[in-house]
């Protein structure tokens, strides 16, 4: 078993808090998972950044309130700048303002602090395969946040229809999405295995133009579907 392990490509992250006390106990906790290496710890986006151009990252674990540099504008120039480094927001916050300005900046995912080490690990795997995380709590911010500014319309929201080649499943998956389910509470809903909602996913949003799981719910809001 060990030995497959050291085979697997292990994901080499960053951890981004400005607080010792919290920065250096979630290191060491990401650390103990068999396919994480923490290879830094920073205290603000100055540190990230120097530490991302120092060597290989494949995933930030991102705080947004920070001195010197702040989380999303650090997110913002890692997205211009390592458009390969995925970045995970980890953040007491869960207002519009923080949730819109990281996602807009270009971060994967979104997690409040009360997320717990399994959900955390899974947000940072999923990152690094190139999948968006949201918790709960912050989708249900951007369903309500949503269904205040968009008015649902046949077909799509005004200028972005949904394309007439989407299958009944896809529709489905896509509503689903807008309820603000997981892929593993889609798969559960459905009767499916988590890698074929993964493929519905990935076909869905290639067919569709979409960005990542927030434009999807926005899209899904848009048509009528959630």
């Amino acid at each position: 078993m060990s030995e497959q392990i050291e085979n697997q490509a292990r994901l080499r992250v960053i951890v981004a808090d400005d607080q010792a006390a919290v920065r250096e106990p979630l290191a060491a906790v990401l650390g103990l998972a068999d396919d994480i290496d923490v290879v830094a710890a920073a205290a603000d986006g100055g540190e990230v950044l120097a530490a991302v151009a120092a060597g290989q990252v494949d995933v930030v674990l991102m705080d947004l309130r920070m001195p010197v540099l702040d989380g999303i504008e650090t997110t913002r120039r890692l997205t211009e700048e390592h458009p390969e480094v995925a970045v995970v927001v980890l953040t007491t916050f869960a207002d519009d303002e923080s949730i819109l300005g990281a996602l807009g900046a270009g971060a994967r995912g979104y997690l409040t602090k009360n997320a717990g080490r399994q959900d955390i690990i899974r947000a940072i795997r999923a990152a690094g395969a190139g999948q968006s995380v949201l918790d709960r709590e912050v989708q249900n911010r951007l369903l309500a946040t949503a269904r205040t500014k968009a008015a649902p319309a046949p077909g799509g929201a005004a200028g972005h229809p949904l394309p007439d080649d989407l299958t009944p499943r896809e529709r489905e998956v896509l509503t689903l999405i807008g309820q603000g389910l997981s892929n593993r509470g889609i798969a559960e809903k459905l009767f499916i295995s988590e890698a074929t909602v993964k493929t519905h996913i990935n076909n869905l949003f290639a067919k569709a133009h979409i960005r990542d799981r927030a434009d999807a719910v926005r899209r899904a809001i848009g048509a009528g579907l959630a």
